[in-house]
This record gives C-alpha cells, structure tokens and sequence, in this order.
C-alpha cells in the first residue's frame, strides 16, 4: 500500500507537526522529508532540522536523532530540478554535540531509501517487478541510479541480501554511480596526483563520490585493526590524523575543514579476511563502526589505481573489477569499471548493494518558536 502524505493531527500546544518517515538506508537511518515540508530558507530549515533531531546535546533526548553520527542524518527528497533525473536528493549531516548541519557530502547509505521513499510517496510511479529511480544527489550534483524491488508495483522491503552491520535479510536495492568522480573536489584526484606527501605522511587524495585521504595505519603507529573505541581513544593518533585532515583540505580544494566533515580519513592495512584492504575510518573525529559507502567506493579506486598508497598496500594489480573492502564489522563490495582517458584512468561506473527498510510514518514535532509553518 502507498503511503499518502500523512492526515496531521491538532498538534500540540506551542508545536509544529511535520509529515516525516524514519527509514534505515543502509547502515544509517533517519527522518525523511519531503521537500516541500521543510522551510525553503537554508538557515531556517537547519534550525528545524537540529530541533527535530535534538541537536545539540550528545544524547539527542530532545528529539528523534540517535545519539551517533550514523543515525543522526536527514534525507530531503523533491521533484527533480534536472531533466535527466526523477527525484532531487539533498543530504544533511545533523551534527550531534553542535548547533550544525552540514550539506557539504553525499550520504550512500542513505540514499538506498531515497529509491522506496519517493515511491512510497508517489513522487515516482512504481513498475512491475523492479522501479528504476534517477536520483539528483543535490549535495555533489551528481547522479544515481537506484534499483528498488516492487512486484506487483509495491515495494518490497522483504528479501535475501545482506549486508553487514544490519542484522538480517532485506531486498536489494543495487545503486549505480553515474558521474561521482570528483563531485566535491572538481576531479577523481584533486592534486593530479596518484600519491602525495602531506604533513609527512605518503597519502592518496581522492574524490569518487567522497573526499578521502587515505593513509598507511602502519605509517601512523597502529595496526589498523583496532577495534573503533580503542583508536578514538588514542589522543596523539587522533590530533596527528587531524594534522593530515586540515593540510589535506586545502589540497582537495575544499579550503579551511576546520568545521567541516570532510574530507573522510582512512587508515588502511593488508586484508585480513580475504577483502582487499582493511580500513578504519575517521568521520572525522569519531571512528566509523563500518564503512561510509562513498568512503568505501573512494577507498575501493583509489586499490583500483596503480601507485596509490591502497593499491601498494592491497597488493592488488588495479584496474576493473570487484573490491571487498574490509571494516570493523565486515565487508563492503564495490564493483569497479575503469577505463584509459587523457590524464589517466577514468572511472565509468561504480556499483554497490543496499538494502532499505521503513520503519515509521507520521509526524514530527518542532516548537513553534522555531518555525510556525505559517506559510503566505
């Protein structure tokens, strides 16, 4: 069954009440909205965005957010601003213990639900027995292309494929990157450059789908094996991978990171479960529990490209084919497609698999100090 746009009820006192679904993507979940639900203005939307989540406050008590960076994220779905496209996805990173909301990324993870969502929704009419869905990552202006299940023009959220970090079974959503490379930084390696030394250390600086500096663990004194909480709480590899970040930024044309969640910083190490490459990645203060899916399509070419610091420690030959990226709980499988051009490799298409879930719908509620939602 369709999900309409939800009937609002009398909200209460002092309340504004907003059509929300809580959807996992991936590894992630959070509220999407509808565009058209949200304040246009930028400032005024991030306003309500950080009270809906409960944002600032490191439990987020105050609101629907989850206390942790992967589950404090926002997906802002509309009709599509480009001919090519079905759907406008914009992303919002509500930080948890900051007044801030940042759009400077994609998220991957949750993108697997902008497919369903925008069905569910009826921003796109479903097909039998799959529904292509042209998604406008507004955030990088790039494009995907979700693969969503709907037999009989339902969506179906039952399946067989798995993915690690979420317990159980689900249907595959299968995304296909069209024109990530360099969505951010303006090219796949923003320095022109396979390898560079910054800070002191040998890095690969890259941008397919995500700003990432890839580095050796090794070169930085650990193992890059260690369990999450154990690295967060090594202050001197924290402040030196924070040294590499801010250097980095302006390399990746991306100026002062200071306040800014990019670029991503991943460790890399041999393979130890039969992957290409183990990663520990840095989000960029915390550890993440897995893997960003842009981070790990990144990580995934920069092992696809001779010369680079992961192709030297995967051991791998490079060029096309299929990746498992190792991380904290698992794997992440990138399928590669590179060819020659100009200036060096050129990535065609990256592909990945997903799964999704709805897990709510209803509404929201915000003060209306904050937004009235008194529209002329």
């Amino acid at each position: 069954m369709s999900l309409a746009a939800p009937q609002l009820r009398p909200a209460p006192p002092a309340q504004t009440a907003i059509a929300c679904t809580l959807m996992r993507g991936g590894t992630s979940k959070g509220p999407f909205f509808e565009a058209r639900d949200l304040p246009p203005e930028t400032a005024l939307r991030d306003r309500v965005l950080l009270a809906a989540l409960g944002s600032p406050d490191v439990r987020q008590i105050d609101g629907v957010g989850g206390a942790d960076s992967l589950t404090s994220k926002v997906a802002i779905v509309g009709p599509a601003t480009r001919p090519d496209a079905d759907v406008d996805y914009l992303f919002a990173q509500v930080v948890v213990n900051e007044a801030r909301v940042d759009t400077a990324q994609n998220c991957g993870n949750m993108l697997a639900g902008v497919g369903p969502f925008a069905i569910e929704r009826g921003l796109v009419r479903a097909r039998d027995p799959v529904t292509p869905v042209r998604i406008h990552m507004v955030n990088t202006a790039t494009m995907a292309v979700a693969a969503v299940q709907t037999p009989g023009g339902r969506v179906a959220y039952a399946g067989d494929a798995r993915i690690d970090g979420v317990p159980g079974t689900a249907a595959p959503v299968r995304i296909d990157f069209l024109d990530v490379a360099g969505g951010s930084c303006g090219a796949l390696l923003p320095t022109g450059n396979v390898r560079d030394l910054v800070a002191g250390f040998a890095v690969t600086l890259i941008d397919n789908g995500m700003p990432v500096v890839v580095l050796r663990a090794a070169d930085l004194g650990v193992t890059g094996r260690e369990p999450p909480v154990e690295l967060e709480k090594n202050a001197d590899l924290r402040a030196a991978v924070e040294r590499v970040r801010l250097a980095a930024g302006y390399l990746m044309r991306l100026g002062d990171v200071t306040k800014r969640t990019v670029p991503k910083m991943c460790l890399v190490a041999p393979a130890v479960d039969g992957g290409a490459i183990a990663t520990r990645t840095f989000i960029p203060h915390t550890v993440h529990k897995a893997i960003g899916v842009f981070g790990a399509v990144s990580v995934a070419t920069a092992c696809a490209l001779p010369g680079s610091v992961a192709a030297e420690v995967s051991g791998h030959p490079g060029g096309s084919g299929t990746y498992d990226i190792e991380h904290p709980t698992g794997f992440f499988t990138v399928e590669m497609e590179l060819a020659a051009g100009p200036d060096g490799a050129r990535v065609v298409r990256s592909a990945l698999l997903r799964t999704a879930r709805l897990l709510m719908s209803g509404d929201v509620y915000v003060p209306r100090a904050i937004w009235s939602n008194e529209r002329s």
